[in-house]
C-alpha cells in the first residue's frame, strides 16, 4: 500500500500546514523500502494574501526535503489546483493530473508569486514555453500541462493510473533519491564534476549487484 497525505490547496500557508508535510516526510522516511509517496492534491486559494518570509522560509526548507526523500514520490492533481498544492506537484517525481485538472500558478498581489514554484517551472518547462503564463498568471489545463512536461499523464481514471505507477515504482529498486538527484543536478553540473558522482551511483549499484568485472568495466571507461 502506498503512504498517502492530502494537500488542501485551498488552505493558506499556515505553520500548520508546513508542519503536516513535514511530519508526512517523517513516515515516508522511517517506511520500509519500496513503499511510494502518494499525494493528492486540489484546491486553490480564495484570495492572494502570503504570510511572512519567516514562514515561506520555513515552507521552501520543507519542499527541499520533499524533493530529496528517499522513497519515489506521486502527485495526483484533481479540478483547481494552486497555492501549496501546485508548489508541491512541482516537486513530486511522477504527476498525474485528472482531465478535469488545472493548475494555477501560485500568486500574490497582481502577479505570480517571486518563490521556488517559479524557479523550478521555468527550470522544467523552459522559460520560453512558460513566458507568457508568467507574465499573465494564466490558468494551464490539464492538456497544456501535459504539452509543457509539468504532468507525465493526464486520465479520467486518476485512481488507476496511481495504481499502475505505485506498482512500477515499488519494484524499481533502491536509489531513488540518488539517481533524482543526479537528474536534478544535470542541467547546472559541469561534466568534469557530475563525472565523479556518477561513477558513485554506478559504484554503489554495482556493489548491491556484486558485480565486480562490470566495476571494472565501468572504472576502466
Amino acid at each position: 500500500m502506498p503512504l498517502q497525505h492530502v494537500v488542501d490547496g485551498t488552505l493558506p500557508l499556515t505553520a500548520a500546514v508546513v508542519a503536516a508535510l513535514d511530519a508526512f516526510i517523517d513516515t515516508v522516511q522511517d517506511a520500509p523500502a519500496g513503499r511510494v509517496a502518494v499525494l493528492e492534491l486540489t484546491g486553490t486559494p480564495p484570495d492572494r494574501k502570503h504570510p511572512a518570509l519567516s514562514l515561506v522560509n520555513k515552507w521552501e526548507r520543507v519542499l527541499r526535503r520533499w524533493e530529496r526523500v528517499a522513497a519515489p514520490t506521486v502527485a495526483v492533481a484533481r479540478g483547481d489546483c494552486g497555492g501549496t498544492a501546485v508548489e508541491i506537484l512541482l516537486a513530486t517525481d511522477l504527476r498525474i493530473a485528472a482531465t478535469d485538472a488545472r493548475l494555477h500558478l501560485p500568486a500574490a498581489g497582481s502577479g505570480v508569486w517571486p518563490g521556488m514554484g517559479l524557479y523550478r517551472l521555468v527550470n522544467q518547462a523552459g522559460y520560453a514555453r512558460v513566458r507568457r503564463d508568467v507574465l499573465f498568471g494564466n490558468v494551464i489545463p490539464a492538456d497544456r500541462a501535459f504539452a509543457l512536461d509539468l504532468v507525465d499523464e493526464v486520465t479520467d481514471d486518476p485512481a488507476g493510473a496511481v495504481a499502475v505507477a505505485v506498482a512500477a515504482l515499488a519494484a524499481a529498486g533502491p536509489d531513488v533519491a540518488v539517481r533524482r538527484q543526479l537528474m536534478l543536478d544535470a542541467t547546472t553540473t559541469p561534466f568534469e564534476e557530475a563525472l565523479g558522482r556518477h561513477l558513485a551511483a554506478c559504484d554503489r549499484v554495482l556493489r548491491d549487484g556484486d558485480d565486480e568485472e562490470a566495476r571494472d568495466v565501468v572504472f576502466a571507461g
